[in-house]
């Protein structure tokens, strides 16, 4: 197989890599945005080239899902602790909003569909690149935090509404 026709996923599984490096360095210091950074831009670039190169599948839109969970999965877990100490109430409150809608829309596909779905729709990118952003905001200060995540979670709830909807709603997907 070319390797033309596996940049994408080598691209992908930088990520996970990068993912696992983040989990030994200290959080919101150097080494971390560089490594978070470098991640960060591999989201951006697996699936412009796989389009690019007409490469699409359904094995690296998997991988890519999977990569994205757990680079944001290891990112909350090493920025929880300034989360715990800066997020305000309500923060918490529509974040648990969005984790409740979220899952509802995982078991209507899984019900429905009989397969784990997740929409790439104009929402849920804007909440991607928003919550990935979120660690760079830490440096500015604990308001200017909690505004900017009040907006990421309020975009977050519409595209998981949006999601919910369409896997309620659609005869298929």
């Amino acid at each position: 197989m070319k390797i033309k026709n596996q940049i994408a996923n080598i691209i992908t599984s930088i990520r996970i890599i990068g993912a696992i490096v983040l989990c030994f360095l200290e959080p919101l210091k150097t080494p971390f945005f560089i490594v978070f950074t470098f991640c960060g831009l591999s989201d951006a670039v697996d699936g412009f080239c796989a389009r690019k190169l007409g490469i699409v599948s359904e094995f690296g839109s998997k991988l890519d899902s999977m990569a994205d969970l757990s680079f944001y999965t290891v990112m909350m877990v090493k920025i929880f602790g300034y989360l715990i100490k800066n997020l305000n109430y309500v923060n918490w409150v529509l974040l648990i909003l969005v984790l409740i809608i979220r899952l509802s829309a995982y078991f209507v596909s899984a019900f429905r569909f009989k397969k784990f779905a997740s929409v790439h729709s104009v929402l849920n990118k804007i909440t991607g690149f928003g919550v990935f952003a979120l660690p760079y905001f830490t440096l500015i200060n604990p308001m200017v935090f909690n505004v900017y995540a009040t907006c990421v979670v309020l975009v977050s709830i519409c595209g998981s509404m949006s999601e919910l909807i369409t896997y309620l709603t659609k005869k298929s997907i």
